[in-house]
């Protein structure tokens, strides 16, 4: 893997307050953070769903910093999601390291909608993030959210546990089941003996997520419960016994932000725990920032830090400003944070000066849907300074796409991407997208019309809906840059021609659109009150680019000079120009 420059808390700068963690860590689409240390290194794992590589992995050295690895599962041996449901693919991965080998576990969800859970549940293992990864080993799959406990510390037998979560599918049970232990023999990398079942939750439900530490004298279980959406919640239970029972907190939820619509950071849940060289203990959770007060989350849900104190009586507390037992945006960062200057370069991954990517390989903030980065569709060597892309199947296909994007990280932000193409029928299309998911796009697009010749549409499809937002726009010969400009809950396309060098004029085209829409909440389609849903959105806008080719002649279009920028706040969909000039010429 490629990694990306270091960046600061949150995206900004890592030059100012080094003492300061600044949250989200990590902003956009990266939920149910796995975080783990090894000696002093610090590495927070996360989900990627049906998004490709699986399983995006951030490395720091002192929690205020962190670099992108991209994903890890970059084979269709660790992973397959094509046809995976939106939202399916790789739930909850838990990172963790014994023998000198990164062990992780995964959950590749291939149903969910309705009663049952078809999930595939895989650990591999490799010396390094960079691998190699060894081929998956099947875990138990009557369940998800697995996860490894190592108990190799001072006091520890050093055997290790698989900890998962139960679901029942019958009428008239909990479907969350409990939470499961079993051993796991790391020598023969399967599971043996007996299944314990530990904890069965708490009131608030929903218990999922599990993650196991000792501490003590004590072995600590952390879980999501709530659900996790506005009553999401941490909670924490302690055994003295691996095999329990444990006993939940009696002052309830380690973190929530349910019944607190005020703050900022919404859904706080699905946790883990770290130690720090010092001493020192900080919580790793997911969380969101809704466009309005339990508005739409179109960024999804993030990762974030708290600082964590132990009570005298040995129960963890967060520590920060925001009140008790809630998530706070500005966190103590550890003593030794200071001490490492080295370690900042104030360079944003948004600002990577090589386009799509160096070399044949997509730079980390690129990710693939349902299909792995391969030669046969995606080429970044065919045409310099450029990403080619043989068309695939239409953007309501869960198989073979032909996309490139990258998260939505601020709610408001400009992207623009150079487009070389030549249709020559209206079932080949390439431009830029703005999605969700397969049934929830906006997509500004060039393609060929019978009477006009080439053209730009404005396709839209709304909860599986297709419509066209304009009537098409005649397009000349040569490169057009097309560009999308997002200020909260609003949208506007424009584009522009390249002529010596530059867009002399930019033309708006489309109305404003509704881009609330491309969120977690718009996308979670069901009935609370029966608690049926017939889809659900874990993950988060992303933009981008695709080509489609329905013909099967494979065609082909290229993309050069990607610009990612957050727009200020006193910018509007409409206003002028908010983008500098392309960072690099394109040639035709």
């Amino acid at each position: 893997m490629t990694a990306a420059p270091t960046t600061g808390t949150a995206g900004r700068p890592a030059d100012t307050e080094p003492d300061v963690i600044r949250n989200p860590v990590l902003p956009g689409f990266h939920p149910d953070p796995s975080l783990l240390r090894v000696g002093a290194d610090y590495y927070l794992a996360t989900s990627t769903f049906e998004w490709l590589p699986g399983v995006t992995v951030h490395h720091s050295t002192d929690l205020v910093n962190w670099r992108s690895h991209g994903g890890v599962l970059r084979e269709p041996r660790l992973i397959d999601p094509s046809g995976n449901p939106d939202s399916g693919g790789v739930w909850a991965p838990c990172l963790s390291y014994a023998d000198g080998l990164f062990h992780l576990v995964y959950s590749d969800v291939k149903s969910f909608a309705g009663a049952f859970k078809d999930v595939r549940n895989f650990v591999t293992v490799a010396p390094s993030l960079d691998g190699p990864w060894s081929d998956p080993v099947p875990l138990p799959g009557h369940g998800f959210d697995p996860s490894l406990f190592h108990d190799t510390g001072p006091d520890g037998d050093g055997r290790s546990w698989l900890l998962w979560v139960d679901w029942d599918h019958r009428p008239g049970t909990n479907p969350f089941a409990g939470i499961l232990l079993q051993e796991y023999d790391r020598a023969l990398r399967r599971v043996v003996g007996p299944v314990h079942r530990i904890f069965t939750g708490t009131s608030l439900g929903c218990t999922e997520g599990p993650h196991l530490y000792r501490r003590g004298g004590w072995y600590y279980l952390v879980t999501a419960e709530g659900g996790t959406s506005w009553d999401h919640a941490v909670t924490v239970a302690r055994s003295r016994s691996l095999r329990g029972p444990f006993t939940p907190d009696p002052g309830g939820p380690l973190l929530t932000s349910a019944h607190r619509p005020e703050l900022e950071l919404q859904k706080a849940g699905h946790a883990s725990l770290v130690d720090t060289p010092e001493g020192d203990w900080y919580l790793a959770h997911l969380a969101a920032r809704p466009l309005t007060s339990r508005g739409a989350c179109v960024l999804g849900r993030e990762t974030a830090l708290q600082q964590v104190d132990w009570t005298a009586d040995g129960w963890p507390r967060v520590a920060g400003p925001a009140p008790e037992g809630t998530p706070s945006l500005l966190v103590p960062a550890p003593p030794a944070a200071a001490e490492r200057p080295a370690s900042r370069v104030p360079e944003p991954p948004e600002a990577n000066p090589d386009g799509f990517g160096a070399g044949s390989v997509l730079a980390p903030q690129w990710m693939t849907l349902r299909r792995h980065e391969d030669p046969s569709w995606l080429s970044l060597t065919r045409r310099t300074g450029w990403l080619r892309l043989r068309g695939g199947e239409s953007l309501s296909s869960r198989h073979r796409q032909s996309l490139v994007a990258r998260r939505q990280q601020h709610t408001r932000f400009d992207f623009r991407v150079t487009v070389s193409a030549r249709p020559g029928s209206p079932r080949q299309m390439a431009g830029l997208v703005h999605l969700y998911n397969t049934e929830l796009w906006h997509y500004l697009h060039l393609t060929w019309d019978e009477d006009l010749g080439r053209v730009l549409r404005v396709a839209l499809c709304d909860r599986g809906k297709y419509s066209e937002a304009a009537a098409p726009t005649p397009v000349g010969p040569g490169l057009v840059v097309l560009r999308l400009a997002v200020r909260d809950d609003q949208a506007r396309f424009q584009w522009a021609l390249w002529d010596l060098g530059r867009c002399e004029e930019w033309f708006p085209i489309g109305p404003l659109l509704d881009s609330g829409r491309l969120s977690d909440e718009y996308a979670t389609v069901g009935d609370p009150a029966t608690g049926h849903y017939s889809s659900w959105g874990f993950t988060g806008a992303f933009v981008g680019v695709c080509a489609q080719d329905l013909t099967g002649s494979g065609w082909q279009a290229d993309f050069a000079a990607p610009a990612y920028h957050e727009a200020g706040d006193g910018s509007g969909p409409d206003g002028p120009d908010l983008l500098p000039p392309a960072s690099m010429e394109p040639r035709a």
